[in-house]
C-alpha cells in the first residue's frame, strides 16, 4: 500500500448525477447514524432533546465527511483543514442549528401536550430530520462547487 498525497487526482471520474446519487446515499447513512443516536439518546439514557440532537449530529458527521470525501468526490489524499474539514463542520452544524431549534420547539410543545412517549419520540425525530432536510440542498451544491471540487494547479 502506497502512501497517498494531496496532490493525487480523483480516484476516478463521476458525473454529477452520480455524486448527486452518491451524496443521497451518504445522507441516509448519516441519518440513519444521526437518528439512532438521538433516539437512544432521548429514550434509552433520558437525554434532553436538545443535547441528545448535539450529539447525534456530532457523531453522524463523521462518517458524512468521510464517505462524502473518499466515495461522493473521489478526494484522495490528507484532508485540508480550513478548506475541506472546518467548512463542512460548520455546514453540519448549520444544520444542527436548524433542527436543534426544530427539536427544542417539538419537544416543549409535546411536554405541553402531554403526549404519549412513542409520539414525543417520532416528532422529535422528525424535528431533527427537517433541519438537516432543509439545509440539504445547500450543502450538496457547496460540496460540490467549493469545498471538494476538483481543484486544477497551474
Amino acid at each position: 500500500m502506497g502512501v497517498e498525497t494531496a496532490a493525487e487526482p480523483l480516484s476516478e471520474p463521476t458525473t454529477l448525477v452520480t455524486r448527486l446519487i452518491r451524496c443521497m446515499g451518504v445522507s441516509v447513512i448519516s441519518t440513519i447514524v444521526s437518528v439512532t443516536v438521538l433516539a437512544a439518546s432521548t429514550v434509552g439514557l433520558g437525554f434532553e432533546a436538545w443535547i441528545a440532537n448535539v450529539l447525534a449530529t456530532a457523531i453522524a458527521t463523521v462518517p458524512s465527511y468521510h464517505l462524502n470525501r473518499r466515495w461522493t468526490w473521489g478526494k484522495r489524499g490528507e484532508s485540508d483543514l480550513w478548506r475541506e474539514l472546518a467548512p463542512f463542520w460548520v455546514l453540519s452544524f448549520a444544520g444542527l442549528v436548524l433542527s436543534t431549534v426544530a427539536v427544542a420547539l417539538s419537544d416543549s410543545w409535546l411536554h405541553g401536550a402531554h403526549l404519549g412517549e412513542p409520539l414525543r419520540t417520532f416528532v422529535i425525530l422528525m424535528a431533527h430530520l427537517s433541519g438537516f432536510g432543509i439545509l440539504w440542498v445547500a450543502q450538496f451544491a457547496l460540496l460540490e462547487r467549493v469545498l471538494f471540487r476538483a481543484r486544477v494547479d497551474g
